[in-house]
C-alpha cells in the first residue's frame, strides 16, 4: 500500500502556540511544531474524509530562533483592541513524513478506499505546493511546501544530541476520527534527537483532557453522477 509522503515545509515565521500562554492573550510558540500543526499542513496539501493523516516524524532543519512582535488583538468585550506580545519562531524549515490510514469510523465511505488514487493525488498536489494555503500554526504565518526525501541534506541540528522538550500538546481527538461525541486534547513528553522527533500515535498519548461535548460535523456519502462514475474521481481529474 503506497500511503506515505515526505515533504519540506518552510516560512519566515511560525507560531505553534503553547496553550498555557493563551490565557493572558499573549501567545508564545513552542520551539518545535506540534503533531496537530503538521497534520493540518498535510490536510492542506490533500485530504478527504475517507482517510486520516498520521504524522510519523519531523526533522528540524534550521537552528531554533524566536522573535517577538507587538500585536493588537480584538477585544470582543469592548469591541476595541488590546495590546499583546506574540513570540514567533523565525526562519523555520522542516522535513516531514506522514502517511494516511482509512477512517474506519466512516463505513459509508468504504467504497472510496482506493490507496493508489489518493496516493497519486496527494503526490500531485504536493508538487503544486498544496491544494490549499499552508499556514505554520496560525493564519498570519504563511508556509510553503514541496516534495523531498526525509533525511536528505544537512540540518543545523545534526550532532546536537538529545533534548527533552517537556510536556507538550500533541493533538485533538475529534468525533469524526474517534467515534466519541466529545473534543479531547492529547499531551505527551517528546524528545528530539539530532533535530528529529518521532511522534507517538494519537491513541498512545497517556495524558488527555476533556474539552467539551461535540458531535460529528456532517454525514458523508459517495454520490454517483449520470455516467455511473464516482463524483470524487471526476473532481480529481483521474478520469479523462
Amino acid at each position: 500500500m503506497d500511503n506515505s509522503i515526505d515533504f519540506r515545509v518552510w516560512g519566515r515565521f511560525a507560531l505553534f502556540t503553547d496553550p498555557i500562554t493563551k490565557i493572558g492573550g499573549e501567545k508564545c510558540s513552542y520551539h518545535v511544531p506540534t503533531y496537530e500543526a503538521l497534520k493540518g499542513i498535510a490536510r492542506s496539501i490533500y485530504w478527504k474524509p475517507t482517510f486520516i493523516w498520521m504524522v510519523d516524524r519531523v526533522r528540524v532543519m534550521k537552528r531554533i530562533r524566536t522573535q517577538s512582535k507587538g500585536m493588537k488583538p480584538l477585544d470582543y468585550m469592548s469591541g476595541g483592541n488590546n495590546l499583546a506580545l506574540y513570540t514567533y519562531l523565525s526562519d523555520v524549515e522542516y522535513q516531514v513524513r506522514v502517511h494516511f490510514e482509512w477512517n474506519e469510523h466512516l463505513p459509508e465511505l468504504a467504497g472510496d478506499r482506493n490507496d493508489g488514487k489518493h496516493y497519486s493525488v496527494a503526490k500531485r498536489m504536493l508538487e503544486r505546493g498544496g491544494r490549499r494555503d499552508i499556514f505554520l500554526g496560525t493564519r498570519e504565518c504563511q508556509g510553503y511546501a514541496e516534495p523531498c526525501h526525509f533525511g536528505e541534506g544537512k540540518s543545523e541540528l545534526d550532532g546536537d544530541g538529545e533534548l527533552a522538550l517537556g510536556l507538550m500538546f500533541h493533538s485533538f481527538g475529534y468525533p469524526e476520527e474517534t467515534a466519541v461525541n466529545e473534543l479531547r486534547s492529547r499531551f505527551w513528553m517528546p524528545k528530539m534527537a539530532d533535530g528529529i522527533i518521532e511522534f507517538l500515535r494519537p491513541e498512545e498519548c497517556e495524558v488527555t483532557k476533556f474539552v467539551r461535548p461535540m458531535l460529528p460535523e456532517t454525514k458523508f456519502t459517495l454520490r454517483v453522477n449520470f455516467s455511473g462514475l464516482k463524483e470524487e474521481e471526476l473532481e480529481e481529474g483521474l478520469l479523462e
